[in-house]
């Protein structure tokens, strides 16, 4: 009988313990695990003028950050991003991290590199300014663009237009802020 009370009081506190509002501690540390696919510099797409550049030993110029999460809201993001970018001579940085599944190994990830390296050559093509893209292969998103992202860097995120609940793209953009960066938010349709 006793023994069966000590099974049913360790199961209730087991229970009590799931449904705790507060994070329980663990010993395990968390590593950040990514790694640089590729990168790309690329020019200006044609039938835009080319962009001054800046003198040795002048200031840095503006680098504007754009997350990818869709095809449109990224080439929204990179028309903002763009007509930011080429008022104040800036450039643009195509921030691509791709999320590769836990089963598979960091460095073989479920969507071939060429073609990505061809797709995103194509989306950074439409952008007026010189656009360089890094892929990165990640298992969390946030983790791999806050430890990316120098502190305080201006970020465009698009996605979808406003819904009743806040979509994918549009908590990205909130926890980027909490996190200390500048973020513009473009909306499609």
């Amino acid at each position: 009988m006793y023994f069966a009370h000590r099974i049913f009081i360790t199961s209730l506190c087991l229970f009590y313990d799931f449904f705790r509002p507060f994070p329980v501690c663990s010993n395990r540390k968390t590593r950040n695990e990514m790694s640089l696919a590729f990168e790309r510099i690329l020019a200006p797409a044609p039938g835009y003028p080319a962009q001054p550049t800046p003198a040795e030993g002048s200031e840095p110029r503006l680098n504007v950050a754009v997350v990818f999460t869709s095809v449109d809201a990224t080439l929204a993001a990179l028309r903002k991003a763009g007509a930011l970018a080429s008022r104040l001579s800036g450039c643009i940085t195509l921030l691509v991290p791709q999320i590769v599944p836990y089963p598979l190994p960091l460095t073989s990830p479920p969507v071939l590199l060429d073609w990505n390296e061809r797709r995103f050559r194509v989306i950074a093509g439409e952008s007026p300014v010189e656009t360089r893209v890094l892929l990165y292969l990640c298992r969390d998103r946030l983790d791999t663009l806050t430890a990316v992202l120098s502190p305080r860097s201006l970020v465009v995120v698009g996605g979808r237009k406003r819904r009743w609940w806040p979509t994918m793209e549009k908590r990205l953009a909130r926890k980027l802020r909490r996190s200390g960066h500048e973020v513009i938010f473009t909306e499609t349709e």
